[in-house]
């Protein structure tokens, strides 16, 4: 009989106390893309990326080139080789194709060079937004803030009374638009 009672009583108080626990927490959103669009750092970090970036692409089309160019021209001349002078001269395609990717890979693979530079650019500032985040979040109480510029948030609207981006941003010390 107790159990039975327990097993229709207990749910019910859970579910008559879940908003009265809820409504304790406070919550705060921030729109990350607004912040770091006004982070001078952000920016600079970014336009470091991209000329790098830029720079090791022309390297990888540059061989890609020169492979392509080894080939039209082994094309050209394929009636005139003998086997063995085919076989050198395929092999010294695949070997510049080979050395194309190996390079494509070791710039922009997952754990590839531009990686490793946006890393080390893009963390500390992630640090530095994170810790002013969570100083305003200890001074006021806030549970939990959520990125309203993530595309995975979910936010359909979210009041601009607890957005505390310009907080954010005034605590880096930058100002704002």
């Amino acid at each position: 009989m107790f159990k039975s009672v327990l097993r229709y009583v207990l749910p019910l108080c859970v579910f008559t106390l879940m908003p009265l626990m809820a409504s304790a927490q406070k919550f705060a959103l921030i729109d990350m893309e607004y912040i770091l669009k006004n982070v001078p750092a952000y920016e600079r970090a970014n336009e470091q990326l991209n000329q790098v970036s830029k720079k090791w692409q022309a390297e990888v089309e540059a061989l890609n080139t020169e492979a392509s160019t080894m080939y039209k021209n082994y094309q050209n001349e394929v009636v005139f080789l003998s086997q063995d002078q085919k076989k050198k001269r395929q092999d010294a395609i695949m070997a510049k194709e080979k050395q194309a990717s190996d390079l494509k890979r070791k710039y922009f693979g997952p754990e590839g060079e531009l990686f490793k530079k946006r890393t080390s650019l893009i963390t500390p500032i992630q640090d530095e937004i994170y810790n002013a985040v969570k100083d305003i979040s200890d001074q006021r109480g806030y549970s939990l803030v959520i990125d309203r510029s993530s595309n995975a948030s979910g936010i359909i609207y979210g009041s601009p009374k607890v957005d505390i981006s310009n907080e954010v941003l005034q605590k880096l010390g930058y100002s704002y638009q």
